[in-house]
């Protein structure tokens, strides 16, 4: 059976990073847009490779990580649908400092430096946009440093499970699913695969989760807050 055609314009549109674009700049950075299929464990660049564009997911998940020179390897960010990467690199024009491989089959647009400087000088809220996200994942790293240097290995993972849960006060039973495997997770946590199963165990223990695979049901979101 042919694969279906993807719309790369439609999907472009429908992310709110390319919303109010102007017209004829969006049609000419739709049509410079290139699509990359990949499958699960490929990789889309190495560290030390040089960025041609950012990266947006249309469907998958993306893990950026770095390897030590032990073999260890340290996961950063987890990205999914709708959410881009590569934007600093692509304008420091420096080599990846990373390296970025698919968690599962995904299907991703990557947008060339050329046509987003070109959209930027068209309009200065695509610009803001860009800025934006930036400056999200920037405070997102900062939090990561005071997570490691300040919390203990249980309070980092209660953090992750409630946002996960979104936050909502609802103090009654829930579920979450862990977007990747345990051993992905315990890395973007910095933790060992053996301390993530041990404080799952004793979370367990204190009746605060109760854990089935990936899924962890959240007993009561009011005093797993309250242990954060």
């Amino acid at each position: 059976m042919a694969r279906k055609r993807l719309d790369v314009r439609g999907t472009l549109a429908n992310l709110p990073l390319f919303q109010k674009l102007d017209e004829g700049e969006f049609a000419r950075l739709a049509q410079a847009t290139r699509i990359v299929r990949a499958g699960r464990g490929e990789m889309l660049f190495s560290k030390g490779d040089m960025p041609s564009g950012f990266h947006v997911v249309v469907y998958g998940q993306v893990k950026l990580a770095l390897s030590t020179s032990h073999g260890v390897e340290k996961v950063l960010q987890i990205f999914g649908p709708g959410q881009s990467f590569g934007e600093a690199v692509m304008f420091l024009e420096r080599p990846y400092p990373v390296h970025g491989e698919c968690l599962v089959d995904s299907l991703l647009l990557v947008v060339p430096r050329q046509a987003v400087f070109e959209a930027i000088e068209t309009d200065p809220g695509f610009a803001r946009r860009i800025l934006g996200g930036l400056s999200v994942r920037l405070h997102q790293l900062v939090t990561d440093v005071e997570a490691y240097s300040m919390r203990s290995a249980a309070q980092r993972l209660v953090g992750y499970l409630l946002h996960l849960h979104g936050g909502t006060a609802d103090a009654e039973v829930t579920q979450v699913s862990l977007p990747t495997s345990k051993h992905i997770v315990a890395s973007r946590l910095n933790l060992t695969p053996e301390t993530l199963s041990r404080v799952l165990h004793m979370l367990a223990a204190d009746q605060l989760i109760s854990v089935d695979g990936r899924d962890v049901t959240i007993r009561d979101v009011e005093r797993l807050k309250a242990y954060a």
